[in-house]
């Protein structure tokens, strides 16, 4: 029997940094509470992608299991709110709408709330979906706030906020958390990854001739992959059939225009645009496909939109949308963007990165890295980025769009058939379901679905036990409340500026 058998990790090496690589190295030092060597090796040489980064609300978990305060890592990462995203002409040009986080609505009975909003908006009785949503509401307003706890009963306390932040001070401000925790980091260039004869990583060897050996290795290093794909050659699955964009050219800018809770997505003729705002500046980004645009006029696209003054060159980025036949392979988890990539529509990246730390905390190995325990973590992580991938397709199939090549190639594509499923049962009646622990519920899918046009023939039947008096008053008297709740809501500035203003930069 080998002799690292059933023995236990006593060293994790983290390749990279970044905002993957210090994610890792923080959660890692606060969850297993320095019973373990953690050592971190970057290169200041090396860029890292993070361009600014917009998340989703499971960045809170994240952030109170490393019991940080909010206020503070606001400040640190010169940070903003996020209570949605707006997406901008991907149904047909000219239109608009915002996947808000949080509930709409709140449930009546027999079937989901939205059933009875269905039947009254396809009779045209009631106003759009956004009117019962309080993120949607306060974003239309620019208006901004966490969520009144001490108001269980009011919209109010349902408030459901993430961040926008720069990810080089959100990286700098976890390492020195990490660092004050016992992670060691080591400044130096990679350039041999020697394996052992059963195929593992035995260790890193730096430019400088140091060798870092470890027992379980964490592959933080981007695109390239250095350990789970240069090393361990674990394939990779292209799915570029489905989501066709691969290149972004980003520019941060200064400060223009609406100061926003919510990302924005304007969707090109060849791609799409991202706007995040955070304290000290904008970040942007242009998100297209080379087949139909060169990336010098991409870059003007880019520029050409900006709310203000860019303040750097733009910078390109290339990328195959995908992820890794394996996210663990052998003695190597793979983390971040060197686990695959799923374009930022719908802020995904950084919980993907918590997920796969949580899934790595959870299946925790020894040293004999049972196999079955690796392949059910897999077969877990690929439940997810299917889920994620399939509704980032959604988007993309939605568009009723005509005026460029790019969209018709979107709208007139096949998708894979788990998403074809979905649609099917929703344009029926109106039917979502969430699959296992998957990350989106059926209210994101319906916002999406309704918000670029799939219309339902009809509604849930159980609709109708109940009497359409009785529902519209019902949904007027919530729409009523959540108007006058967001009358009352701080603006965005205004909340930042009471509670969690950085310093100037």
């Amino acid at each position: 029997m080998d002799s690292r058998t059933h023995s236990p990790v006593r060293k994790i090496v983290i390749v990279g940094g970044g905002t993957a690589g210090w994610m890792t190295a923080a959660a890692l030092s606060k969850v297993l509470q320095n019973r373990f060597v953690i050592q971190l090796v970057e290169s200041d040489e090396i860029g890292t992608v993070g361009v600014g980064e917009a998340t989703i609300p499971m960045i809170r978990l994240y952030n109170q299991i490393l019991e940080l305060d909010e206020d503070e890592f606001i400040r640190e990462t010169q940070a903003t709110f996020k209570l949605g995203i707006e997406f901008v002409n991907w149904g047909h040009l000219g239109e608009r709408y915002i996947h808000g986080f949080g509930v709409i609505g709140q449930q009546l009975w027999t079937t989901d709330f939205y059933q009875y909003w269905l039947k009254m908006w396809l009779a045209g009785k009631v106003p759009d979906l956004e009117h019962f949503s309080i993120n949607r509401m306060a974003c239309r307003a620019n208006k901004c706030m966490r969520a009144a706890t001490d108001m269980p009963k009011s919209p109010l306390s349902e408030i459901v906020h993430a961040f926008h932040f720069d990810a080089g001070l959100f990286a700098k401000y976890l390492r020195k958390y990490s660092e004050k925790r016992g992670v060691i980091r080591t400044e130096g260039r990679i350039v041999n990854v020697p394996l052992r004869g059963d195929g593992q990583v035995e260790a890193v060897v730096l430019e400088t001739g140091e060798r870092v050996e470890g027992d379980l290795f964490i592959d933080c290093s981007g695109f390239r992959g250095l350990l789970i794909e240069q090393a361990l050659h674990t394939g990779y699955e292209d799915w570029s059939q489905w989501l066709p964009v691969n290149r972004a050219v980003a520019v941060p800018c200064d400060h223009g225009g609406e100061f926003t809770p919510y990302t924005r997505a304007t969707a090109h003729a060849s791609g799409w645009q991202w706007r995040i705002p955070l304290q000290h500046r904008i970040g942007n980004g242009h998100v297209y496909c080379s087949d139909f645009i060169s990336d010098d006029e991409a870059a003007a696209t880019l520029l050409s939109h900006l709310d203000g003054q860019p303040r750097a060159e733009p910078r390109l980025l290339k990328f195959v949308t995908g992820k890794r036949r394996k996210v663990w392979n052998q003695n190597v988890v793979s983390m971040g963007l060197a686990s695959g990539f799923l374009e930022p529509l719908e802020s995904t990246s950084i919980h993907l990165i918590q997920t796969t730390i949580d899934k790595l905390i959870t299946f925790f190995p020894d040293q004999g890295f049972a196999q079955n325990d690796i392949d059910e973590f897999n077969a877990q992580m690929d439940a997810e980025f299917v889920s994620i991938r399939d509704f980032i397709i959604l988007h993309y199939k939605l568009t009723q769009r005509d005026d460029s090549a790019f969209w018709r190639r979107c709208r007139d594509m096949e998708v894979p058939e788990s998403l074809t499923r979905r649609m099917a049962l929703y344009k029926q009646h109106g039917r979502i379901f969430r699959e296992g622990a998957e990350l989106f519920t059926p209210v994101s899918w319906l916002q999406v679905m309704h918000g670029q046009g799939l219309k339902p023939e009809s509604y849930h039947p159980l609709v109708d036990v109940y009497p359409e008096k009785d529902i519209q008053e019902f949904l007027d008297g919530i729409a009523t409340v959540i108007r006058k709740c967001v009358e009352v809501m701080p603006t965005h500035a205004d909340y930042i500026a009471q509670h969690c203003a950085a310093q100037k930069m």
